[in-house]
């Protein structure tokens, strides 16, 4: 009953899996949308289309943090919309956070908010509510 979040390159992804299979009343979120460590802009979600084959568990969901840190350009960092786009696809927005990581954010707090809240035009406002709090409260039993 306790959720975990866990960053995972993504060669560990089916030990997440297997976990999540064994475990189905185990919540555990992806971090920073598995992009992997070191690698910039495009490289950096190679592997995107792995992390994606797992939206089929109800139990696994993704942080979309520190989104700006590992791609080119300013904001509103454009070249990473198509990638939180594709998660959004598959696992929706009960199932997809936003966050900082501010101690490592590549941009100002508000440009990380705004990212989402004002550049991402296919997000609704339901979407907003979900992503920008309201899921991640769901996730962890923070329903008061």
């Amino acid at each position: 009953g306790i959720p975990v979040t866990v960053f995972s390159s993504p060669e560990n992804l089916h030990f997440i899996e297997r976990i999540a299979v064994r475990h189905p009343g185990l919540n555990i979120a992806i971090d920073h949308m598995m992009r992997a460590a070191g690698k910039r802009d495009e490289e950096a979600f190679a592997r995107l289309d792995d992390l994606l084959a797992l939206a089929k568990h109800p139990n696994i969901a993704v942080k979309a943090t520190n989104m700006p840190s590992r791609i080119s350009g300013g904001y509103p960092y454009a070249r990473v919309h198509p990638f939180i786009h594709r998660v959004f696809d598959a696992f929706g927005p009960k199932r997809l956070f936003w966050g900082t990581d501010v101690t490592n954010l590549a941009c100002t707090y508000r440009q990380g908010v705004t990212m989402f809240t004002e550049e991402m035009p296919w997000l609704s406002s339901s979407d907003l509510e979900w992503i920008m709090g309201r899921s991640l409260c769901t996730w962890l039993g923070w329903n008061g």
